[in-house]
C-alpha cells in the first residue's frame, strides 16, 4: 500500500498532515531521502537551527527538504544570532533557496542572548520577516511550562506573537515541545484559545525510539515524564529495554479533541530517526484510516 493509498478524509483531523523536524547535519539529510516515500508530497519538515551547524548546513538541509517536494521550515533562534547583519544573511540565503516562505521564530537556548534578541517576539518585530518574503511563522508553545520563564511571561508572549504576526499580515501556527500527558495537552489547547489565539497548533510528539533515550530527552528538555505519565503513555520505569511509540497518546488526544478546540495537528520529533519515523506516521495513518 502506498501513501496515495491512504484515505485521508477517514483519518482523525489531527492525524492528517503531520510535520517532522530535522538538523542541518549530513546523517539528516541522508535520513530525509530514506524517510521521503513514507511522506505525502507537501509534508513541513522544520529545519534546526543549532549551535554547532553553520549557515551553509542549514540552508542545505532546506534545499534538501524542497528537492523531496516537501515544505521547509528553517528555525530562526533569536539569541544566537550576533547582529542584524547575519539575520539578514540568513534570510536572503533562505530567499534565495526558495526557502523562505516558512519559518520557525524561536528564543533559543545562550543566556545572555549573542546579540540584540532577546527572543523571538523581537525578532518579528524587526519587519525583516516580511522584507525577505516569510509568509508563515510559526512560534513556540509551552504546555507544561519553561525551565527558566515564569508562565505569566510564557502566555504575555505566546500572545504578543500572535497579535504581532497578524498585525503584519502573516499566517501563524504554534508549535509545541514533546509531550506524554494528554490531560495537560487538551488543557492548554483551551487556554491558547480562551486567550483568542485561533492558529494552528501542532502538538510535538516523539516519534518511536527506545524509551531510555526517550526519558534522556524528556529529562533534557524539561518535559514531564513521571511514572505515572509514562505508564499512561504506554511503557513502564521498570522496563526501559523496549522501543515506544505514541501510538495511546495520539489515539486519546484524537478522541478529546472537538471543533471547539479549532484547528489542531501533530509535529513529530524523530529521536528515532526521520526514516522509522516517517515509517511509523504512514503505518499508523494506514491502520486509523482502515
Amino acid at each position: 500500500m502506498t501513501i496515495d493509498a491512504v484515505d485521508n478524509e477517514s483519518l482523525p483531523p489531527v492525524l492528517r498532515a503531520p510535520s517532522l523536524e530535522m538538523t542541518g547535519k549530513d546523517k539528516d539529510i541522508e535520513a530525509l531521502a530514506e524517510a521521503a516515500p513514507f511522506l505525502a508530497p507537501g509534508t513541513r519538515i522544520n529545519v534546526t537551527y543549532l549551535g554547532n551547524e553553520d549557515l551553509p548546513m542549514r540552508v542545505a538541509a532546506s534545499k534538501a527538504v524542497l528537492s523531496h517536494g516537501f515544505v521547509p521550515v528553517p528555525h530562526i533562534s533569536a539569541r544566537r544570532i550576533h547582529d542584524e547583519a547575519e539575520l539578514v544573511e540568513f534570510l536572503a540565503a533562505l530567499k534565495d533557496a526558495n526557502a523562505v516562505e516558512n519559518v520557525f521564530s524561536v528564543g533559543g537556548d545562550p543566556n545572555p542572548p549573542f546579540g540584540p534578541y532577546p527572543d523571538s517576539l523581537s525578532l518579528i518585530n524587526t519587519g525583516r520577516f516580511q522584507e525577505y518574503g516569510v509568509k508563515h511563522v510559526s512560534i513556540a508553545g509551552y504546555p507544561e511550562g519553561h525551565p527558566d520563564i515564569p508562565t505569566d511571561d510564557l502566555w504575555h508572549h505566546l500572545t504578543a506573537k500572535y497579535q504581532a504576526l497578524q498585525a503584519a499580515g502573516l499566517d501563524s501556527t504554534v508549535l509545541t515541545q514533546f509531550l506524554f500527558d494528554v490531560d495537560v495537552t487538551v488543557k492548554w489547547i483551551e487556554d491558547v484559545r480562551s486567550r483568542g489565539v485561533d492558529s494552528l497548533i501542532r502538538i510535538g510528539v516523539p516519534g518511536p525510539a527506545g524509551i531510555k533515550r526517550l526519558l534522556a530527552f524528556a529529562t533534557r528538555f524539561g518535559v514531564g515524564a513521571n511514572a505515572m505519565i509514562v505508564k499512561k503513555y504506554g511503557f513502564s520505569l521498570t522496563n526501559l529495554m523496549g522501543t515506544a511509540g505514541p501510538d495511546k497518546f495520539i489515539t486519546e488526544l484524537s478522541e478529546r479533541l472537538t471543533p471547539a478546540h479549532g484547528e489542531v495537528g501533530l509535529h513529530f520529533y524523530a529521536f528515532g530517526g526521520l526514516g522509522a519515523t516517517a515509517e511509523w506516521i504512514r503505518n499508523f495513518q494506514i491502520k486509523k484510516s482502515a
